[in-house]
């Protein structure tokens, strides 16, 4: 539509907007949003049609004035139109002689029909019967500005409160017979005469039920194209798909019921930044990778600067490799190394139902609770945890919050919140494992201070042993040869790993080429408070940008080696010496200690080897050689400090980049 057509129709307050209401969203009414919506009305704007609101159809008569006899002719003149006009294209409404005519909503069943009436009973409206007055007269009040609103100055919608078991005539009756009752207590309240006799035969308190239902995905015979638009859309997910890749696997089913619709309603729905290149969408299972291979392969090779569909990812968390690996405390403030990790069987959150979600608690509680001396510690269950527990773990900038982006909501991830959620830290509060939260879990290392060798120790020790105790246990992690570690959004799959630091850089953050020198070190920067946030003071947080086709090791060396180099630059910019000689050589990845080059390239040599494929050797190779890519958005990671609170809080970001 126009603009003007826009602004005529809000002005006539014909214009339905996007659904925002979280039991609208949680029921997907605004996926695809605005796809295949639209509005008809008549000349004399008293007929309307809604397209793909909350229905397939909302057909409306009004208008200004008490004459609700001519609003109810139209609307049975326009509706039998309609119908017989659908069922001469050969389609039919849906209607059975159980339920009438078929809508999304139970509490629409039957005849869908709400007949209202603004009316103005200030006097009434005051009355302490005045709610169970309306139940025993069958109708229902709320405020002139619609659902959720507050009545002002005695100004009420009043309508109908059934809609099954009555026809259309008997409701529409009911609603004029009782408003005309109100209306005559109004007039009686305003000369200060009794209303007793006038209390409906009926008069008495009614429960009304609300009940869910979750639908499994199902696909409709249609001869209109489902494929999205996305001509406005900014993700790797809409720069590669096409119409005949989407027509390929849109019929294709996962084993575990996963679709392609699915995987990029994400993508569909948030278009993106203009300027930031998101991934636009997420896998539902370990098969979905596979099974839609024909865009994740593409999606995944865009958004890794490389990476083809027979290259090889490469797993190594040995620990003892990692060298000079203690930072400048005087600049590093904080260090922490995070990954997730997903159990083989069971569909990713996206996807997964309440007796999935907590098949994953139970196995990654049993196995947490194997972990003994420096990693012992406790499991805080979201739903369980005390005020007390609650309170203590928001302090400490441990707990994860319910998703509330957009980008997380239209993926699924916020389902049944917060069952089977929950958080697990050992004592000392340096090795933190989330739960359910955007991937089965989370494992995290981190402490104050430069000490990166410590955090990584730590990471892989703990990582390993709860590893060892999911296999014991007959499970394993989801992890194949080329995709590495299997997780949920295609940014974070290889070693999921994202291991960072917060530094201090204000001198060389002010210098021209401090994009230009990261992007070369491979690595990412963003503001210590998180995703979307600037850094202050010339504090960052920086980590590694790579996560395919690299190791563990060879990416926490990645970082280690470039914080070095860019502390060693601030250094120099402090004493007011040149860093020109250090541009070049972080440009050209040169940047190791030489008392260090012969030892620290050993591991990405090792991890060549093992790769064997050419594509991966050479995405090993970017570890060393720098790669012009375009900085993606990624996600946030826990950390200790205060300033680090809504790091941590944030960690749930893959989404960010879905």
């Amino acid at each position: 539509m126009t603009e003007a057509d826009q602004d005529q129709l809000i002005d006539d307050h014909f214009l339905f907007d996007k659904p925002v209401s979280p039991l609208l969203t949680a029921s997907k009414m605004d996926r695809d949003w605005p796809d295949a919506r639209g509005i008809w009305h008549n000349d004399v704007k008293n007929f309307l049609v809604w397209v793909n609101e909350e229905d397939h159809s909302r057909v409306i008569s009004m208008q200004n004035n008490g004459n609700m006899k001519e609003v109810f002719t139209r609307f049975c003149n326009g509706l039998n139109k309609v119908e017989e006009a659908i069922k001469s294209a050969g389609k039919e409404f849906m209607w059975n002689e159980h339920l009438g005519f078929i809508l999304t909503c139970p509490s629409n069943l039957g005849t869908g029909i709400r007949a209202g009436v603004h009316i103005k009973i200030p006097k009434l409206c005051e009355e302490p019967r005045f709610n169970d007055i309306l139940l025993a007269l069958r109708l229902q009040k709320r405020g002139a500005g619609g659902v959720d609103t507050e009545a002002t100055g005695g100004l009420f919608d009043i309508s109908n409160l059934d809609r099954l078991g009555f026809s259309e005539v008997e409701l529409v009756q009911q609603v004029v017979d009782g408003v005309k009752l109100l209306i005559e207590m109004e007039k009686r309240m305003e000369k200060g005469e009794s209303i007793d006799d006038l209390l409906p035969a009926n008069y008495k308190s009614n429960k009304i039920q609300e009940v869910q239902l979750h639908n499994a995905a199902w696909r409709a015979e249609s001869t209109s194209s489902g494929f999205p638009d996305l001509s406005k859309h900014n993700n790797w997910m809409a720069k590669i798909i096409t119409e005949e890749i989407y027509n390929n696997l849109k019929d294709k089913v996962t084993k575990y019921g996963v679709t392609l619709d699915k995987c990029i309603q994400t993508g569909v729905d948030n278009p993106g930044h203009p300027f930031i290149m998101t991934v636009g969408m997420v896998a539902g299972d370990e098969d979905s990778y596979t099974d839609f291979a024909e865009l994740f392969d593409p999606v995944i090779d865009g958004r890794h600067n490389g990476y083809g569909k027979d290259a090889k990812h490469v797993t190594d968390l040995d620990s003892t490799k990692l060298t000079n690996a203690v930072f400048d405390e005087d600049f590093v403030l904080s260090s922490r190394v995070r990954t997730g990790r997903c159990i083989r069987g069971l569909r990713l959150p996206p996807s997964n139902n309440i007796a999935e979600r907590r098949e994953v608690e139970r196995i990654l509680l049993n196995a947490l609770n194997t972990l003994d001396g420096p990693l012992k510690g406790k499991y805080y269950g979201l739903y369980s945890m005390t005020d007390a527990e609650q309170d203590k773990l928001i302090e400490e900038h441990l707990m994860f919050d319910k998703p509330v982006s957009p980008l997380l909501i239209a993926s699924g991830m916020a389902r049944d919140w917060p069952d089977a959620r929950g958080i697990y830290h050992n004592d000392a509060k340096t090795f933190v494992v989330w739960v359910n939260e955007e991937d089965h879990s989370r494992i995290i290392s981190m402490q104050k201070g430069g000490n990166m060798k410590e955090v990584f120790d730590r990471f892989c020790e703990g990582l390993t042993k709860v590893e060892t105790a999911v296999k014991k246990a007959g499970k394993e992690f989801m992890w194949n040869e080329h995709l590495g570690y299997v997780l949920t959004c295609p940014s974070n799959l290889g070693t999921g790993l994202r291991g960072g630091v917060h530094v201090k850089l204000p001198k060389l953050s002010a210098h021209e080429k401090f994009g230009e020198v990261l992007l070369a070190l491979r690595l990412q920067k963003r503001g210590t408070g998180g995703v979307d946030t600037a850094a202050t003071d010339g504090t960052f947080d920086i980590s590694n940008l790579d996560r395919l086709g690299s190791s563990e090791v060879a990416q926490v060396q990645c970082v280690v080696d470039g914080v070095q180099h860019l502390v060693k630059m601030e250094k120099a910019l402090m004493a007011g010496e040149s860093v020109d000689e250090m541009i070049a050589q972080a440009m050209s990845g040169d940047v190791k200690p030489k008392e260090q080059n012969g030892e620290a390239k050993e591991e990405p040599k090792e991890s060549e080897a093992k790769a064997e494929e050419p594509a991966a050797e050479s995405k090993t190779a970017e570890e060393s050689q720098p790669a012009a890519a375009e900085e993606p958005k990624t996600e946030t990671a826990a950390a200790t400090e205060e300033a680090d609170a809504p790091a941590a809080a944030a960690e749930e970001k893959p989404a960010e980049e879905s």
